[in-house]
């Protein structure tokens, strides 16, 4: 089974951790990793805490939890290689609707790409 494969069938919730260059972690919930067809992963991310620790430092986890009480899941690490600040294709794949005044007041959005290691 590939990781597209598996994020397609399941629902649950993702944790992913990253850390700046000080080595101070965070972590934060986000909805289960897109996986493209060249077997990277990516997210949607605004201008957080998050965000900003992945530009100073391209690593991150992500243990995503499986729903229904099982404790399954997988744990990925990551490395972040690019990313993407084209509005159309972050619409397009953007899971959560708001309307646009909602949107806009959350921040800028951002696609980003990271390699699964």
């Amino acid at each position: 089974m590939t990781l597209k494969d598996y994020f397609e069938g399941r629902s649950g919730i993702c944790i992913l951790s990253s850390a700046d260059t000080s080595g101070k972690v965070t972590t934060a919930i986000y909805s289960a990793p897109r996986v493209l067809e060249d077997g990277m992963v990516c997210y949607i991310m605004r201008e957080r805490l998050t965000y900003r620790n992945v530009i100073e430092n391209p690593h991150a986890a992500c243990m995503f939890i499986e729903h229904g009480g099982a404790y399954q899941g997988v744990r990925l690490f990551l490395t972040k290689v690019r990313e993407d600040s084209d509005q159309d294709l972050i619409a397009r794949m953007t899971r959560r609707h708001l309307s646009p005044e909602e949107d806009k007041a959350k921040g800028p959005k951002h696609l980003v790409i990271f390699r699964v290691d």
